[in-house]
């Protein structure tokens, strides 16, 4: 299983947006769109990531699209993300994608931010070298309440 990154394409979009409105990853990832099925809202979104300066990458499993890479924000206080298909959890992908995209960038420090009850993306993060920082509260659209969360990061 070859893992890799590469620039988003447009042809990677409907995959994207398909994987964002499956309800057990919406749950797991919690912090998503206000309503996901908004395809207006979600093209404008990507819009305006793919013309910022943000790091943003499709993740390919043997040159099939499962996901997303990114790093956004303003330098000193820039966070990661990813987004992978639930049928590719648990095989790794996530802890490949991440650490591809931490060697694309060299910038430090680096933040994440993970629902305090998801276990499997706070490992893909500890795995890449991220670390627990804080805990704080926070409104998770997809679950249309505020739960804790956590506030990791790497290099500081």
């Amino acid at each position: 299983m070859e893992v890799a990154l590469r620039p988003v394409h447009d042809s990677d979009l409907p995959v994207f947006f398909r994987q964002m409105n499956d309800p057990e990853s919406l749950r797991m990832a919690a912090f998503a769109p206000k309503d996901p099925a908004d395809r207006d809202a979600f093209d404008a979104h990507w819009k305006r990531v793919r013309a910022s300066s943000d790091v943003v990458r499709t993740v390919l499993v043997d040159g099939d699209v499962v996901g997303s890479a990114a790093l956004y924000g303003e330098p000193g206080e820039r966070e990661v993300t990813y987004w992978i298909d639930r049928a590719y959890w648990g095989k790794g992908i996530a802890t490949a994608a991440l650490r591809d995209l931490l060697a694309e960038v060299p910038e430090r420090p680096l933040y994440a931010r993970v629902a305090a009850d998801n276990p499997a993306s706070r490992r893909v993060l500890e795995k890449c070298g991220f670390v627990v920082v804080a805990h704080a509260r926070g409104f998770a659209n997809a679950r249309g309440a505020e739960i804790d969360e956590l506030v990791l990061t790497l290099g500081s």
